[in-house]
């Protein structure tokens, strides 16, 4: 007999519960190395049109986040010139806020038969499936981007290689407080029919 439901209404709860956490607000302890194993594994189930798998992932450990932000930290004195002390803080602790930060790297190619942007699609919804393993697992998990994805130098000395970027950094912890609710689209604003007079 078939154990197969149509039906999952507590993963449905939880969908429209997940809340992002700020990443200043992780502690420890973070994922240990079978459960970071066990979210990758879950993050990479995601479409990917010609199993061309165009991301992969870079681990950043916390005992690496001083010698990142001392780096990062120099690459964008460099850029906006010298850094008041809030702003130097901020860029030395990038790396440091949560226990793990897991940066998701997008390696679309041009391909014959599968547009860029459909492998680069892919790349964000594999962070947005890290994002909601990490949390059904009872961490807090935040995606983020910032100037260094997009920044070449700083991209490159943080793992990406020649013709990939980031799609973007999940910091994983364990919450400290409990997220804040933000307000959400309006549906209505966003939703049509289509019809041949469109």
């Amino acid at each position: 007999m078939s154990t197969f439901s149509p039906r999952a209404p507590g993963v449905l709860d939880f969908l429209r519960k997940r809340r992002s956490h700020p990443s200043i607000t992780m502690a420890e302890p973070g994922p240990n190395a079978d459960q970071i194993k066990d979210l990758l594994t879950i993050a990479a189930r995601v479409p990917d049109h010609g199993k061309l798998v165009p991301w992969r992932f870079i681990l950043f450990g916390a005992a690496q986040g001083e010698a990142v932000g001392r780096r990062l930290a120099a690459i964008y004195e460099e850029r906006q010139g010298p850094l008041d002390e809030d702003q130097r803080q901020k860029e030395l602790t990038r790396f440091t806020r949560a226990p793990i930060v897991i940066g998701v790297v997008s390696t679309a190619a041009e391909h014959p038969k599968i547009p860029v942007w459909e492998q680069q699609l892919s790349a964000g919804a594999v962070c947005m499936n890290l994002v909601t393993a990490a949390a059904a697992a009872g961490f807090a998990s935040q995606w983020l981007t910032e100037w260094y994805s997009f920044d070449m130098e700083a991209a490159r000395f943080l793992g990406a290689g020649d013709n990939e970027q980031f799609a973007g950094f999940v910091h994983v912890g364990t919450p400290t407080q409990a997220p804040v609710e933000r307000p959400r689209p309006d549906l209505s604003a966003l939703v049509s029919e289509w019809s041949e007079d469109n």
